[in-house]
């Protein structure tokens, strides 16, 4: 009895040291199991135009408002179309392992190219709108690649369908158009907007012309031209006109878009891209009054799950289970889903020192947090991360590290275990908590059983809310309450 007491007293101040090591406010440490999977394998689809309207629905609700539904797809699908990006390629013969590295290249050019944008808006003081000869200006948060997520959708009258990649970081709408100047390699054919009984091009002196960040003006037509910059040197440039989408039975019509001439740079295999952002210049924007300004989206975790992310446009895009959190206006850019974030718990207590100050929005534009669709991996600024990941490290002491991997700096191996005890890890949002499953945060790298804790650090002043995070919620965007929701389990 006396050995079995001493035991336990033992065990009870281990408990009790451990727990303290994480925090002073528990006395226990949250965890949860995670059931290890590993790197998706490359695969391909077809999804011809019948088949984007069989995976396309359609419904109207009983106020007589339009939703529309559309099936996402990651752009690792698109492993069946060859397009060399010099040091990049994506083809047919990628391994998993591959298609990971690459999709950590393109993130890191994407968190590259959000922290130019509020940068370039910052040191234009006002944010205003420039017309008259093109600049160079960042005004999209395209990086490199495709983007990360994509569907399909009917452009013109007869509609031609073609993919679009569908981006939060972004406002206008673009897609390549014969004639081409200069046109990249794409899956469908080039679409042609003299053949389209519903295409019209915007004359010069229209306001939504004059919404552009970069607009021009044709001296033989007197219609108005666009141009769409990104940090790695990739544009398009064309007439800026309106078009009508289509998305099965659903016709949108006079929507803005750029009808891209001259599209150069490192992009893969879509057609173009839908702009989801918060400005003027946005589809949710554009298409307020028909879909009430709300759209969600629930991306799937793809070692998991074999089905297709899916994208709500209209109130029906709302989860009743969703807890919401008020957006935050940059007062220097109105793309960006802002949001404030006031700190993060590991293993049930708030970590020390990831206090709200940290994720501040200064009056210069600088700072702050968003939601983002196209970063894959969380970054926090690096005070913020540093606390966090020793934190995750405490309390996964007894799994076995393992060598640091590209941007990780705390991976496991986990090589021949099924499953393992993780501490939880919360997100705390203002007015709505983010409880991540333990396969949001430690990911699989390779396939021989290393995992990483994914998130990182950065040092600049702008986190980064990515999409491996987002995994499994149905993450609300609702315009006309100034508003982002978090359903968990959104999925279904």
């Amino acid at each position: 009895m006396e050995g079995n007491a001493e035991k336990i007293l033992l065990f009870s101040f281990f408990t009790i040291f451990f727990s303290s090591t994480v925090t002073s406010t528990s006395n226990y440490l949250q965890s949860q199991i995670l059931v290890l999977s590993y790197l998706p394998n490359p695969s391909t689809f077809s999804w011809t135009q019948s088949d984007s309207q069989t995976n396309i629905n359609e419904l109207t609700d009983s106020n007589g408002e339009s939703s529309i539904f559309l099936d996402l797809h990651h752009v690792d699908n698109l492993v069946s179309i060859t397009q060399n990006l010099d040091s990049l390629s994506l083809n047919e013969t990628q391994t998993s392992e591959s298609l990971f590295n690459l999709r950590l290249q393109r993130d890191s050019l994407r968190v590259k190219t959000l922290n130019s944008i509020i940068e370039s808006a910052a040191l234009n003081g006002s944010g205003a709108r420039r017309s008259g000869a093109f600049s160079s200006s960042i005004i999209s948060g395209l990086a490199q690649g495709s983007g990360e997520y994509f569907t399909r959708i009917g452009v013109g009258t007869p509609p031609k369908y073609v993919y679009m990649v569908l981006d939060t970081g972004s406002d206008v709408l673009w897609l390549q158009c014969a004639p081409c100047r200069k046109c990249y390699s794409q899956t469908d054919p080039i679409f042609e907007p003299l053949k389209s009984r519903s295409y019209s091009k915007l004359p010069c002196g229209s306001p939504i012309c004059r919404r552009l960040e970069s607009s021009g003006c044709s001296t033989k037509t007197h219609t108005c031209l666009y141009q769409v910059s990104y940090g790695d040197g990739s544009f398009t440039v064309g007439e800026f006109s309106t078009e009508t989408l289509t998305f099965r039975g659903s016709k949108v019509g006079k929507v803005a878009l750029g009808c891209g001439h001259d599209n150069e740079g490192l992009f893969v295999g879509a057609g173009g891209l839908m702009g989801l952002g918060r400005g003027t210049l946005s589809f949710p924007a554009q298409t307020g009054r028909q879909f009430n300004g709300k759209f969600s989206y629930c991306l799937v975790d793809r070692s998991t799950s074999s089905k297709p992310s899916s994208m709500v446009f209209g109130n029906a895009a709302v989860s009743r289970t969703a807890r919401f959190t008020p957006l935050v206006t940059n007062p220097m850019l109105d793309t960006f889903y802002y949001v404030e974030l006031l700190g993060i718990s590991v293993g049930g207590a708030r970590v020390p020192g990831i206090v709200p100050s940290l994720f501040k929005l200064d009056e210069t534009g600088n700072g702050g947090v968003i939601i983002d669709s196209g970063t894959s991996v969380t970054r926090l600024t690096q005070p913020a991360y540093i606390r966090l990941r020793d934190a995750f490290r405490v309390g996964a002491s007894g799994l076995k590290r393992g060598a640091d991997f590209s941007l990780f700096d705390t991976c496991f191996d986990l090589s021949g275990m099924k499953e393992v005890k993780v501490p939880t890890v919360v997100l705390h949002f203002r007015g709505a908590d983010m409880s991540l499953p333990a396969t949001n945060y430690l990911i699989p790298v390779d396939s021989s059983g290393t995992f990483c804790f994914a998130f990182a650090g950065t040092m600049n002043k702008l986190s980064i809310i990515g999409n491996i995070q987002q995994q499994g919620f149905r993450v609300v965007y609702d315009l006309a309450d100034s508003r982002v929701g978090f359903a968990p389990r959104g999925c279904a």
